[in-house]
């Protein structure tokens, strides 16, 4: 039996992936082990999003050479493929760099794994697998072996991106956006909730895309937003999620603010399932980075939407995240930003240093900004997000909150997505993996502390 070890770096969609691979291993009789030095094949997922995560994946993969080169006998046998975002997106450029990887494969030969694997552990050569614009995308009955715990799932309702933010490489790496059937998620999430699963996260790189890719001459694409009467989206999607039989929470992840709607606001309203919580990266509020980032919105847009989607549902979350430093920003722009986050009152934000990336459009622009000004315009921003959330935490003390228990004595409100945002401390013997009713006592910093 051929043995197979894993590392999986990057995002939730990247885990995926990473899940989908694992499921066809087992399919084919593979063992998966989390020991490296057992395995006959190592894979390494990668991520090449920004450059922070570009360096992890490359020193991941040069920590596998290592071992293997400087291991037993058995170690000095075992085959390595790189595998994900960094092979798709430097396919031509890492075997030459990376002479000791076996196999380099993209976003297409996930479910190939398999007899990859057996080639290589044949008499089969293979370095270079990867095709130029991935098309993949899975489907309810894709073999998957989740590798989140049993009461929380991630769902990929869509692959790839059609958006051209100027600072962003993933269009590039994972193609053009390709939604899957609203019948095959609504089918996956159906058995997610039947195994026990609490909490589905739906995911793609922009979930209020949903369905529109699938419009035609007939069916025009709206400027903004989809109406749900005439085609899928996001809106007929959670309602139809909302009609699961079982108590579990439905979460919208990666959103963008230029396809939210009206009728979205709505069904989320409607739908008691949907977790009061938005993930919505807004980027920049000043028009001119807006414009320079090519975002598809400008300040007034974004200001009017945050108005809309708090009255139309009362008790949101809203979690989103800035970069700051890119080029052309000045202090004017920056300034505007930290008075919006101000005013705001995010529940829940982040920041990016921005990262100057290869093939990027922003990559070769003019007023490329110090790397020590970017610091310190990042260290002034998170200090006006730990402000407005530390503010938003002081209210939060008295209130009875929902919770889902992730391990004894940590627990995650509606408001926090899994390994992004919060925690909340609750009583170590509440059972893992179920909702809990707390009410929150004080606070710590970003955390709750609940009775």
């Amino acid at each position: 039996m051929i043995k197979v070890g894993l590392v999986s770096l990057g995002c939730a969609k990247n885990l995926i992936d990473s899940e989908i691979m694992v499921g066809h291993l087992q399919q084919a009789g593979m063992a998966m082990t989390p020991e490296p030095e057992l395995a006959d094949v190592l894979i390494i997922n990668t991520c090449s999003f920004i450059d922070m995560a570009k360096k992890e994946s490359v020193g991941a993969i040069h920590d596998a050479v290592d071992a293997r080169q400087e291991g037993g006998a058995k170690r000095k046998k075992q085959k390595i493929i790189v595998a994900g975002c960094l092979s798709q997106r430097f396919a031509q450029d890492l075997p030459g760099l990376m002479p000791d990887v076996d196999a380099f494969i993209g976003l297409d030969q996930i479910t190939s794994v398999a007899p990859i694997i057996q080639g290589l552990m044949g008499t089969q050569t293979q370095e270079n697998l990867v095709t130029r614009q991935p098309k993949y995308i899975p489907d309810y009955d894709t073999p998957r072996f989740r590798l989140t715990p049993k009461h929380f799932a991630y769902i990929k309702i869509a692959e790839g991106c059609n958006h051209p933010c100027s600072f962003c490489i993933i269009p590039q790496i994972r193609g053009r956006h390709r939604s899957r059937t609203q019948e095959s998620i609504v089918k996956e999430a159906r058995d997610l909730v039947a195994a026990g699963v609490k909490e589905i996260n739906l995911i793609s790189q922009d979930t209020t895309y949903f369905g529109m890719d699938k419009w035609t001459e007939d069916r025009p694409k709206p400027r903004s937003g989809v109406d749900s009467s005439k085609g899928e989206s996001l809106s007929t999607l959670i309602r139809a999620l909302n009609e699961i039989e079982g108590d579990f929470w439905i979460r919208l992840l990666y959103t963008h603010p230029a396809h939210w709607s009206d009728d979205l606001i709505q069904a989320i309203a409607e739908c008691p399932k949907v977790a009061r919580y938005i993930d919505m990266p807004l980027q920049h509020i000043s028009d001119n980075m807006l414009t320079l980032m090519r975002r598809e919105t400008d300040g007034a847009y974004i200001r009017d939407l945050l108005k809309r989607i708090r009255a139309g549902i009362p008790g949101i979350a809203i979690r989103t995240t800035f970069i700051v430093g890119f080029p052309g920003e000045t202090d004017a722009d920056f300034n505007e930003l930290v008075n919006f986050i101000e005013d705001s009152k995010f529940e829940r934000a982040g920041v990016f240093n921005y990262s100057k990336e290869e093939g990027t459009r922003a990559h070769n622009m003019d007023g490329q900004i110090h790397h020590m000004t970017r610091k310190a315009r990042w260290n002034e921003a998170m200090r006006a997000i730990q402000r407005s959330v530390e503010r938003f935490n002081t209210t939060q003390v008295g209130i009875k909150r929902r919770v889902l228990v992730e391990e004894p004595g940590v627990a995650r409100s509606e408001m926090d997505a899994p390994d992004i945002d919060t925690t909340v401390f609750v009583d170590p013997s509440l059972p893992v993996g179920q909702f809990a009713d707390v009410t929150i006592k004080e606070w710590r910093g970003y955390d709750l502390v609940a009775a």
